[in-house]
């Protein structure tokens, strides 16, 4: 991600992996932070739009919303995965699995965010738990953030610092109802935070609401940034 870890372009050698697109969106919203103060420990649970199933996901959506209405039956063929064993309806529901589930019960999805976002981050000591759902919503990934950090960061430091960082934008006022929500990042390059609280259940801690579109920033744009990096700093 040329706006965390640039440094990291020069590692590799003819190929350079995009990260999971959930992570993108988390890591960008982590970085500023992480500046503040380290962090210690991140639980997410992500909200995820069946977009990033396919088209052939998206697709199902349409159907199954539309055969809700009429009053016909419903199939199921392609949600948590079209080659899985079992599918579950997502028109007016929440499907709990993203991608296989592990031996550790967790989804390779959820070990993506884990293992890429101390990568990324380049600190393999950060504790992170994850929970990813599919949602139905065509497009845009939205996460909820907790993050503990090593020492106090308050939440006017942390709104300014997200305000002021590359490919972030602040939508947070309570008492105007503003805050993210992919009716707002659909079809747009920025990620928005919002919601951002103290944890008062910790000593250092902070919650936040992330949305960001997947296949822009979460893939598209984040590669073309990679591109853009690399023939402003002749790395080509």
């Amino acid at each position: 991600m040329p706006e965390v870890n640039p440094e990291a372009i020069a590692a590799h050698q003819g190929i350079i992996a995009n990260p999971n697109c959930s992570t993108i969106i988390m890591v960008l919203a982590l970085k500023p932070l992480y500046d503040l103060a380290k962090i210690k420990r991140v639980v997410v649970s992500t909200y995820q739009a069946v977009s990033g199933g396919g088209k052939e996901a998206m697709a199902e959506l349409e159907r199954q919303v539309a055969d809700i209405v009429a009053g016909r039956p419903v199939k199921a063929e392609i949600l948590p995965g079209a080659s899985l064993a079992k599918h579950y309806q997502i028109a007016f529901n929440l499907i709990p699995q993203i991608d296989v589930f592990k031996d550790n019960d967790y989804t390779k999805e959820e070990m993506k965010m884990i293992d890429e976002t101390k990568k990324i981050m380049g600190d393999q000591k950060m504790r992170i738990t994850a929970t990813t759902v599919r949602v139905p919503v065509y497009r845009s990934h939205a996460e909820s953030v907790n993050v503990e950090f090593v020492g106090e960061v308050s939440a006017a430091a942390a709104k300014k610092a997200i305000a002021s960082f590359p490919g972030l934008l602040l939508r947070d006022d309570p008492a105007a109802m503003e805050y993210p929500m992919p009716l707002f990042t659909s079809g747009r390059d920025a990620v928005e935070v919002g919601r951002l609280r103290r944890d008062e259940s910790v000593e250092h801690g902070l919650n936040f609401w992330v949305c960001g579109d997947q296949i822009r920033k979460g893939a598209a744009l984040n590669a073309l940034q990679i591109a853009e990096y690399m023939i402003a700093h002749d790395m080509v």
